[in-house]
């Protein structure tokens, strides 16, 4: 009988691990300390974030909040007095409740489909706001809370460039007044904003 020789092929198994992009160090330091991510490397694995439902990252002075968009599951998303200038919010499908406000916000879009699943929303204190992108505007104005010099709109154009978010490496480092002191923005007051590029910006927000 005629010897049977076996061969056997071994391949390798990969497994392959998709990664978000968080280039505010500040929220990626968050995301460390709550074991969500285990090094400082700019990105953050995508399935230990996608199951999260409530984020709270108030008051961390955090600029950017890129990331965002690939926790999948979030519900409550509270980042109230950080340095925030723009939020995306377009692909957080199962919000619940959201606090952006005491933010100097300029960009803010919410049109993630889903309006009237977000029951609790507000942006107030943010003097620098002027227009909340929504999908449901008749929705927002009857149950969400915005400064009175707000609006909500289906479409705010606040540019024509493709990018409505663009993406910037410079940070706000501080808000001061004429005087060189520290202050929290607010309207109808002369402020300086200070970027880690070295550029200042002057801003007035006149509310009547």
């Amino acid at each position: 009988m005629k010897n049977l020789i076996y061969i056997f092929f071994l391949f390798p198994i990969f497994s392959f691990s998709q990664f978000t992009s968080i280039p505010d160090t500040i929220f990626e330091s968050y995301l460390v300390s709550i074991g969500l991510d285990g090094l400082m490397d700019g990105v953050v694995e995508d399935a230990a974030i996608d199951t999260v439902v409530t984020l709270d990252v108030t008051g961390l002075s955090i600029v950017d909040l890129t990331g965002i968009e690939s926790f999948a599951s979030l519900r409550d998303l509270y980042c109230s007095f950080n340095e925030l200038i723009f939020l995306n919010l377009t692909s957080n499908t199962n919000l619940y409740e959201v606090n952006c406000g005491n933010n100097p916000l300029t960009s803010l879009d919410v049109r993630n489909g889903n309006n009237q699943g977000l029951l609790y929303f507000t942006s107030m204190n943010s003097p620098s706001l002027s227009c909340v992108d929504v999908n449901d505007t008749v929705f927002a104005n009857n149950n969400w809370s915005k400064d009175t010099w707000t609006t909500f709109s289906e479409n705010c154009n606040v540019s024509t460039d493709n990018n409505y978010f663009p993406v910037t490496k410079k940070r706000l480092l501080s808000v001061v007044d004429i005087f060189g002191r520290k202050v929290s923005p607010k309207p109808n007051t002369t402020l300086f904003y200070i970027y880690s590029d070295g550029s200042v910006e002057k801003r007035i927000v006149y509310v009547n």
